[in-house]
């Protein structure tokens, strides 16, 4: 109603995804905002022309950065599903991941010295997900048995199986020295060797737009994260979704109102591992050539800190905990060479910044640039430093993560300037 958008006179409206016209004003602004970061880069519409905006978002680098963005969101709307919303503990995310990385390998890289099948990637992807959903399935009677800390310590192990696999299967993964190549993203009917659309090569669309391969891959990933998260949110609004959750508050109430807790925690370890599987089909596909060794309990790890920094049991927290997760270790890096270079150029700022940089093997300093070479901590350690000091914050401060900031900030613009 005008002038009391949070009056709700059904449950249709109350159930809605964006129940305010200005919900939805700004979620359709910021999805046309992800839509034009490609065109954003000089060149890209016309011989030089490019869309007004943030040129540095339509670089090759960045849009790489935002493609994995994209991937691990997707990875981590599943493990959401099954501990943000089912509560079940999971630390085996990366397991499936590499099922899901290998399914595609199989189904579709080209027949070699390695397993393959050169199928197109409308049987591929979606067999991706099929698999280790069908594997999650599987192993979900043996881990629903157990709770809490047991469930993890379970999920935990898969990961370590994993692991002994993947070196050991290289006739599907290509072993631990070379790994393997995965199929490429483009789009055939069947097995013609002209794609009809290809990820892999540059394209002019309409004439006009000039897309590079990155931008393709950037545009194709959002779609499908879009999708994927609309399916996730969707969810919880469904019997299962809240069947769910009230597994989650509490298992035994639930099955005194009836319902399975077997083949709901099953049904959620299923759907978590579907998501798993498109998400590391997805990301062998776009690196391109992976080991076994990249499938470990530190990928598990930043999924986890992704659902608890962004807001465990949220859709829009996990896709800001994605976006933190992902985004930070390229800050943490850029941020740490300007504090070497403004160390070593001497100043007022050298002064400050020294304690804290190291600029060779003869200087300590709390980080470094040269990983193995100076004293003091690598970019990639201080991140997982970082991880777990956030994890251990929010979880004693804001559990509810950025998500739950994000409502402190919203409530009190909304009651402002009265402070209940």
């Amino acid at each position: 109603m005008l002038g009391r958008p949070l009056l709700r006179t059904s449950y249709e409206a109350d159930m809605a995804l964006f129940p305010s016209v200005t919900q939805r004003v700004v979620f359709a602004l910021f999805l046309l905002f992800l839509v034009a970061i490609p065109f954003f880069a000089p060149g890209t519409i016309g011989e030089s022309g490019s869309l007004p905006g943030p040129t540095f978002l339509g670089t090759s680098d960045w849009l790489r950065l935002l493609v994995t963005l994209g991937i691990y969101a997707i990875g981590a709307l599943g493990l959401n599903i099954l501990t943000g919303l089912a509560g079940q503990v999971s630390l085996g995310h990366a397991f499936f991941m590499a099922v899901g990385a290998y399914t595609a390998a199989v189904f579709g890289s080209p027949q070699g010295p390695l397993w393959g099948l050169g199928l197109p990637i409308w049987i591929w992807l979606p067999m991706a997900g099929i698999v280790p959903a069908i594997l999650g399935t599987l192993i979900a009677p043996a881990a629903v048995r157990v709770r809490g800390l047991y469930l993890a310590v379970v999920t935990l192990g898969l990961v370590f199986i994993g692991e002994y696999l993947w070196r050991n299967l290289d006739f599907i993964t290509g072993g631990s020295q070379s790994g393997r190549t995965f199929p490429a993203l483009e789009f055939r009917f069947w097995q013609e060797e002209e794609a009809v659309l290809s990820m892999t090569e540059p394209a002019t669309w309409f004439g006009v737009l000039n897309m590079s391969p990155t931008a393709k891959t950037y545009l194709f990933v959002l779609v499908l994260t879009a999708v994927m998260a609309l399916v996730a949110k969707n969810l919880q609004r469904t019997r299962t979704g809240r069947a769910f959750m009230a597994i989650r508050d509490r298992d035994v109430a639930a099955e005194v109102m009836g319902v399975d807790e077997f083949r709901t925690k099953t049904l959620a370890f299923a759907i978590s591992s579907f998501y798993a599987g498109i998400a590391g089909a997805l990301l062998a596909t776009f690196i391109g050539r992976t080991i076994p060794e990249q499938w470990n309990l530190n990928m598990s790890v930043e999924f986890i800190a992704i659902i608890l920094i962004g807001g465990i049991g949220t859709v829009t927290g996990t896709l800001l905990g994605s976006a933190f997760v992902i985004i930070l270790p390229r800050l943490v890096a850029d941020l740490t060479q300007l504090g070497e270079r403004l160390v070593r150029e001497g100043g007022t700022w050298a002064t400050i910044l020294d304690p804290l940089v190291s600029t060779g093997s003869g200087d300590w300093g709390l980080v470094n640039t040269s990983a193995g070479v100076a004293p003091g901590l690598s970019v990639d350690q201080l991140n997982l430093v970082i991880y777990g000091v956030l994890i251990i914050g929010f979880l004693i401060f804001e559990p509810l993560g950025l998500y739950g900031i994000w409502l402190r900030i919203r409530n009190y613009w909304k009651g402002w300037p009265f402070t209940y």
